[in-house]
């Protein structure tokens, strides 16, 4: 059975929140202060933690709040916290958001809200305990997974791909928005699916946009909807996206190129769950999950100004990141043979293998594209190849290419040291033609770090194709 700590000075509020608690079949014990609360987080074992802001009469600003969560996040990194606040200190509460609590409430709560939030974190906490207990061994945690969850064809070997999908599958539960990042191509539109099929709503509409593609004319229509003679050409009534995905799931696509007219109208919507259509006066609501997905950096969007802060907290109550093909290799060689085995026979012949000279060459290329340039390279070489086996000319690739590689700094290193790495990385890089995983092994490092150290020390490889 799971236990929340209620951390609040006022008794009758601590009172309030555990009758409350128990009334929906969750444990709780209580603290006045910020020294009672941290022994009981050593003495017991603490699921979630509820505290309050302020803690000595009159005071508003939350300062205590900022001292307490930061000592509890000392004591257990891990452990989820539920902010309870007045208005004075909400700002105090968003800062904390940044650093890493959980939520926050503004007094007066709403009940069912409050025990709405306390579920969702209890669960997730639960599933975070499960998921530890299954990294032991990454095929079982694999295999369970798949047995559990619906995966929606999603195919891995990495663990850090394996982190990524676990912690989908478990938001997908608590029905809060998600922003999924990552370059073009690593399959966030994938890992958006498998938060859909996770989630109470996999019954109900999955709506998907591009958000950053939407013309600024037609942007309002397009999320919202339009009443007939709207706008010229509007000869009928128009249903939104927001409208249609009404009970399910939105998936708006590319956000970070969406205009600041339209991030301050998603952002209305986003916080009152009401908009009205164009041409209308009529308020309509909807009950939607909002799941968006960038390759921008939006922090840094943020600070040129280009992307709202509010709008980014709105959209990031969970963030999953996938990371790209080449910081994950162990991934390349089951994508590649699943990719072949999902093509058709070319006139009825079984596909072709991948031979161990091709295998090497798609570990030793950087995949600029992702998980979608590796599909096309592998869908080109089933249909060029004229073997049994696909050979590394058939892929297309840079590494597959009778080539000449030659090292090509960009950037000065501010130190002798550096010139001396940068010196040895581009005689290793000299030495092996150019191949990326053949110069790690000679430097003792692994292939991604060596890609990170050239990136660092502005080293790139030029390569000229003979003849």
């Amino acid at each position: 059975m799971p236990t929340v700590l209620i951390v609040d000075d006022q008794e009758r509020v601590a009172k309030a929140i555990s009758l409350l608690l128990s009334l929906h079949g969750i444990d709780s014990v209580s603290a006045e202060g910020p020294d009672e609360a941290l022994g009981t987080l050593r003495r017991q074992p603490v699921d979630l933690v509820i505290q309050d802001m302020n803690f000595t009469p009159g005071e508003t600003s939350g300062v205590e709040g900022l001292e307490l969560f930061r000592a509890i996040r000392a004591e257990d990194p891990e452990i989820p916290v539920l902010l309870i606040t007045a208005w004075a200190s909400v700002e105090t509460a968003v800062r904390l958001m940044k650093e890493g609590a959980s939520d926050y409430v503004q007094k007066p709560w709403d009940d069912d809200k409050l025990i709405a939030g306390v579920r969702n974190l209890l669960r997730m906490r639960a599933l975070e305990v499960e998921n530890r207990r299954l990294k032991g061994d990454l095929r079982r945690a694999r295999d369970e997974l798949a047995e559990r969850y619906d995966l929606c064809g999603l195919v891995y070997a990495s663990s850090v791909m394996h982190d990524v999908v676990s912690l989908a599958v478990r938001v997908a539960r608590a029905d809060v928005p998600v922003l999924i990042t990552g370059a073009n191509g690593t399959g966030k539109e994938k890992l958006a699916e498998v938060v859909q099929a996770n989630s109470p709503r996999r019954d109900r509409p999955f709506v998907k946009v591009n958000a950053g593609g939407l013309a600024e004319s037609l942007l309002e229509a397009e999320l919202f909807g339009a009443e007939a003679g709207a706008y010229t050409g509007a000869g009928k009534r128009r249903v939104g996206r927001f409208e249609a995905a009404d009970g399910g799931t939105l998936l708006l696509d590319e956000i970070g190129n969406l205009s600041a007219a339209g991030q301050m109208k998603l952002l209305r919507v986003l916080q009152t769950g009401e908009f009205e259509r164009l041409g209308s006066s009529k308020t309509l609501r909807v009950d939607v999950r909002v799941i968006a997905a960038t390759n921008a950096d939006l922090r840094q969007a943020i600070e040129r100004g280009a992307f709202r802060e509010d709008l980014f907290f709105r959209l990031n109550v969970i963030e999953l990141e996938i990371p790209t093909l080449r910081d994950r290799p162990d991934d390349i060689p089951v994508l590649a043979e699943f990719f072949l085995r999902e093509l058709p026979p070319v006139n009825g012949q079984p596909q072709p293998k991948l031979s161990t000279a091709s295998l090497r060459a798609l570990l030793d290329y950087p995949w600029p594209g992702n998980v979608r340039e590796l599909r096309n390279s592998i869908q080109r070489a089933a249909l060029v190849t004229r073997g049994d086996e696909i050979q590394p000319s058939d892929l297309g690739l840079d590494t597959g290419i009778s080539a000449v590689a030659k090292p090509v700094s960009t950037l000065k290193p501010a130190d002798g040291e550096g010139k001396a790495e940068r010196r040895r990385i581009e005689a290793a890089l000299v030495d092996c033609g150019g191949v990326v995983s053949r110069a790690a092994s000679a430097l003792g490092m692994s292939r991604q770090a060596l890609y990170r150290r050239m990136e660092k020390l502005g080293i790139v490889l030029e390569r000229r194709v003979r003849g």
